[in-house]
């Protein structure tokens, strides 16, 4: 898969919802009511990362939800990548990009979403053929007034940011013509989680997914 034709396919994928929720699934028994729950609010698009032993088996879960849509986070190595796409990911999403990412993602059919922080970091990017990519870490990296600042000299780029989104800066991001959604955790809170509050993580994605962009 060209980088061109992974950006038309995250592109499409961005266009879902305003936010992605960003999970971190330490049980995987919890993936798949999680997942309907985010998707009964309104949030269709779901990232799940790489960062917990149970993270591809709760890939594997959502995967089979209807109406969801979900990707692998923290994509690192092309290990990852080959890991991501044999549980059901259907897009990879990564904090930065190599070329041995880059390849891996081209080479497995993986859609990826790749990371940039920088100008230059951005414009690699392009020139490979990612037009829609994740900025991050994004309030890090200098926040709206950073990507408002991208938008005039890189005007064929679109970004997913995440890193430091929240309920009170979310639409700050999404107000923005170079932003075509973005990535927030707050969404799934851990304790909320882990006491299943299916009925609060719904009512937060109903509110995420009513941010207008």
């Amino acid at each position: 898969m060209t980088p061109n034709a992974a950006s038309e396919i995250t592109e499409e994928i961005c266009r879902r919802a305003p936010i992605i929720p960003v999970l971190v699934i330490e049980d995987a028994a919890r993936a798949r009511p999680l997942a309907e729950a985010l998707i009964a609010g309104g949030l269709p698009v779901l990232e799940v990362t790489l960062r917990t032993p149970a993270a591809l088996d709760a890939i594997r879960e959502m995967a089979g939800v209807e109406g969801g849509v979900v990707g692998a986070g923290t994509l690192l190595t092309p290990a990852d990548v080959e890991a991501a796409a044999a549980a059901g990911a259907t897009f990879g999403v990564s904090p930065g990009a190599t070329p041995a990412l880059l390849d891996a993602a081209r080479a497995g059919d993986l859609p990826l979403l790749p990371g940039a922080a920088t100008a230059t970091e951005a414009m690699i990017l392009l020139e490979r053929g990612y037009t829609v990519q994740k900025f991050f870490p994004a309030e890090a990296a200098g926040g709206a007034p950073a990507l408002k600042a991208l938008a005039s000299p890189l005007p064929q780029i679109r970004f997913c940011p995440t890193g430091g989104v929240s309920p009170t800066n979310a639409a700050s991001y999404l107000s923005l013509p170079n932003v075509i959604c973005a990535g927030g955790s707050w969404i799934a809170p851990k304790d909320k989680v882990a006491a299943r509050d299916w009925d609060a993580i719904t009512a937060l994605a109903r509110e995420a997914a009513a941010l207008p962009r």
